[in-house]
């Protein structure tokens, strides 16, 4: 009998891309968002069935209902699946049935997955290997998320937000750090650094993990850890590293090093130092598959890069618009430390927080991640689906920035507003970079609609 998989909230770039490989392999697929987007409409186009808001008769018929962590228990297909015995599943626990007779390659961290997924991806499309794959952003080589590959290997992205990465049994794994997050989840943060040694625990005795040995919080978890390790990483000592790093505006240049042998020179065509670890772990991974050097350095050079991140949205003599989707103080601080290195007049900076929780929880770390912003416009929070909370909102974060930086120029502006706003204070040879995991990307897209 054929299964019919239904997805709540399928316009999402995690959702859509495993309800892709389902279609792709034969499965029946239908979903629901609040409204359709790019994915909904190409996931339509290869045969789901899309409906415009959530209805408990969306659900009628089908073999299972996949979910999200961003689904609430009031959602109404999801009380229509429980009330009715139909089997609900995460959609990690989906992605791991289709992982299960292929070798999987999962990427894990707190920063990095999405470019390290998709440099991962590529590099095994450009070595002939006909991976699938799950990536948590556009790639933009393929043009999509997703794709269903006839060869051995499947590559996801395994998201630790909810816990949900420990359903995935890869044979190799590629942690990239671990960060203060997620606290709405694992409460505090030694719960998040065990979900993470126990993902070490799953994977495959015989496989091996890439680990970044620049991160203190994820290094001591393998104090005890008795399977393969490789540790890759900006800082000696490490068993792969980079030495001679240059950076070339959104590009950058290294020289690569194995258990201290040379093996090349690398050009990657993504800037900022954290991009290059990200391609350490994707060398190191290349090189224990035995992909043939040629193609591991073809694909760091022509990689086009994933969807919101460091995505060039307008270029001209005049200006540049970027987009990023730097929501964390880490992240803030790693993407301007990138760009900084282009010659940019001035670099302003549109932000938009993500959630209230994250506000709240990491507001003293957020109000010094913007140092290298010339100019800093801070819009309203994005909920997320979270109810607000009293006394955390963007103007509440913009005063915690002005004590830390009395002198920085900040300011707030509505979302609708900024677009008005900029074009007449741009001046030339200025910088934009939209920040943030929620809709900031359409006021960057506006604003490449009004320049050009």
């Amino acid at each position: 009998m054929k299964e019919y998989y239904h997805f709540i909230g399928i316009g999402g770039i995690g959702m859509s891309g495993i309800a892709h490989l389902l279609l792709k392999a034969g499965f029946s697929v239908s979903g629901s968002d609040l409204k359709e987007n790019r994915v909904t409409d190409e996931l339509k186009r290869l045969g789901a069935r899309i409906y415009t808001g959530h209805n408990a008769r969306n659900i009628e018929g089908q073999s299972a209902v996949v979910y999200s962590s961003a689904i609430k228990e009031d959602n109404p297909e999801m009380r229509q699946a429980k009330s009715s015995g139909i089997p609900l599943l995460k959609r990690a626990q989906v992605l791991a049935l289709l992982m299960r007779k292929k070798t999987a390659i999962t990427v894990a961290g707190s920063h990095g997955k999405t470019t390290t997924t998709s440099l991962i991806s590529y590099m095994l499309l450009e070595a002939g290997l006909c991976p699938t794959v799950a990536i948590g952003g556009i790639l933009k080589n393929i043009d999509t998320n997703a794709c269903l590959g006839s060869g051995e290997f499947f590559v996801a992205e395994a998201d630790e937000s909810d816990g949900s990465f420990l359903y995935y049994q890869p044979k190799y794994s590629i942690i990239t750090n671990i960060d203060y997050e997620h606290m709405d989840y694992y409460q505090n943060f030694e719960n998040e650094l065990n979900a993470f040694r126990s993902f070490l625990r799953q994977t495959h005795p015989e496989g091996c993990i890439f680990a970044c040995s620049d991160d203190p919080n994820l290094k001591k978890l393998f104090s005890d850890y008795k399977g393969k390790v490789v540790f890759f990483g900006l800082d000696e000592p490490a068993d792969i590293y980079a030495k001679n790093i240059q950076l070339n505006g959104l590009a950058s240049d290294f020289d690569c090093f194995f258990k201290d042998k040379f093996i090349c020179r690398f050009h990657l065509a993504l800037g900022g130092r954290h991009n290059i670890s990200n391609a350490l772990a994707v060398i190191g991974l290349g090189l224990e598959l035995g992909i043939d050097l040629a193609h591991i350095r073809s694909s760091l050079e022509g990689y086009k890069g994933a969807g919101r991140r460091l995505e060039i949205k307008f270029k001209s003599d005049k200006y540049l618009v970027l987009d990023d989707y730097a929501h964390h103080p880490s992240e803030i601080k790693a993407t301007l430390t990138a760009v900084a290195n282009l010659k940019a007049s001035r670099r302003i900076v549109v932000f938009q927080p993500h959630r209230y929780s994250r506000t709240k929880l990491l507001l003293n770390e957020f109000a010094v991640s913007f140092d290298q912003a010339d100019y800093l416009i801070i819009t309203d929070i994005y909920a997320a689906s979270e109810q607000p909370i009293d006394g955390i909102n963007s103007r509440a974060l913009l005063r915690k920035i002005k004590e830390s930086h009395p002198d920085k120029q900040a300011v707030y502006l509505a979302k609708e507003q900024i677009t008005e706003f900029l074009p007449g204070f741009m001046q030339e040879g200025d910088l934009v970079i939209t920040l943030g995991a929620g809709d900031i990307v359409r006021v960057a897209d506006a604003l490449a609609e009004k320049l050009k």
